[in-house]
Order: C-alpha cells, then structure tokens, then sequence
C-alpha cells in the first residue's frame, strides 16, 4: 500500500471517527438527562401520593377550609397530569415548562395548606398529620436536589449539543437543547427545614 493511498484513507476515516465520537457523547449525555429526569419524576410520584393523604387528615378538621382544600387537590391533579404528559413527551421543552409550571402551583397550594394547618393546633398536634407532613418534607428537599441533579444534567447536555463543532453533529442527528427547571418559587421549597430536638 503506497504512502498517498493510506494517507487518502486516514483523510476519510479521520472525520468519520471524529463524528462517531461526537454522536457517542452525545448520546451519553442524552442518557444522563433521561436519567436525571426520570430520578425528579420518582420523587414527583411520591409527593403525588402523599398529599391526598394530607388533605383527607386535614379535611376533617377543616370543613370551613374546603376552598384551600380544594385547591391543593385541583393543583395536585394538574401536577399529575403534568407529569403523566412530560413523561410521555419527553424530551420536549414545552411538556417539561408545563411540569415545572404545574408543580410549583402545587406547592404553592400544599404550602396554604400548611399555613391553615399551622392556625389549627388540634391539627396540628394529628399524629398521621405529622407523619405524612414530614414525609413531604423529606420528599421536597428529595425533589430539591433531584431537580439540582437534572439542571445539571441538562447544562452538560446544552454544551454538548450547541459547542462547534459537536453542533454539527447534533444537527444532523436532531440532537435539540433541553429546558432547565426554573429556580423554585413553592412556599414549602423555600421554607426552612424544621429541626426539633
């Protein structure tokens, strides 16, 4: 084999290596994000779960309170909604806005659920109460850092997706950019965690 024809070869092979490389990385990182994302939608479930629980202990010692009530379980519903359609559409930007938009308007209704609750001392003293509140409190700070985990995930991903000239590859291969979750606006993610001795 002469010198010009291996070099030829090498020229040829050269890009086509490189892209391979490209499209791999991008796939790894494609993987994390899935991955990140499916972690937050675990924690997400949970917290689902819990706040009917919440609600219906609350429901009784709450009867003039149905609109708060009623809220949290409309905001609940939407937020499970929400996620049930990111999960299906994933990776698409606007079901995963929606989800982040849903989930805080959860918050934000458990959260006026846990000022009523504080105003209410009977309530406030229900063992079951206490138990599922501090279980959705583990759950938040959980959903906390599984959202830090997935912002991450995503800013590797949006690197590797738009720097030159792994964009190129990502073009061709209908790599697209991610949504970061918006920093939490919920009353119960900004809430300090309670300690008791």
């Amino acid at each position: 084999m002469s010198v010009g024809l291996l070099s030829f070869l090498l020229v040829l092979a050269l890009p086509l290596v490189w892209t391979a490389l490209a499209y791999n990385r991008l796939v790894v990182l494609r993987n994390a994000l899935r991955n990140a994302f499916a972690q937050i939608d675990v924690q997400l479930k949970r917290r689902h779960d819990l706040v009917p629980g919440v609600v219906e202990v609350a429901r009784a010692y709450l009867k003039h309170e149905r609109m708060t009530l009623e809220s949290v379980v409309a905001a609940r519903q939407g937020a499970a909604a929400a996620r049930a359609s990111a999960v299906a559409r994933w990776p698409d930007a606007h079901a995963v806005d929606r989800l982040d938009a849903a989930e805080l308007e959860l918050s934000g209704a458990v959260g006026r659920l846990f000022a009523v609750v504080e105003s209410h001392p009977e309530l406030k003293a229900d063992g079951t109460l206490e138990r599922l509140t501090e279980e959705l409190v583990s759950t938040e700070n959980r959903i906390g850092f599984a959202r830090q985990v997935y912002n991450d995930a995503v800013t590797d991903y949006n690197d590797g997706v738009e720097r030159f000239p792994g964009n190129l590859v990502a073009v061709a291969f209908a790599f697209r950019r991610a949504s970061l979750l918006h920093a939490t606006r919920g009353v119960i993610e900004r809430e300090p965690v309670a300690v008791t001795a």
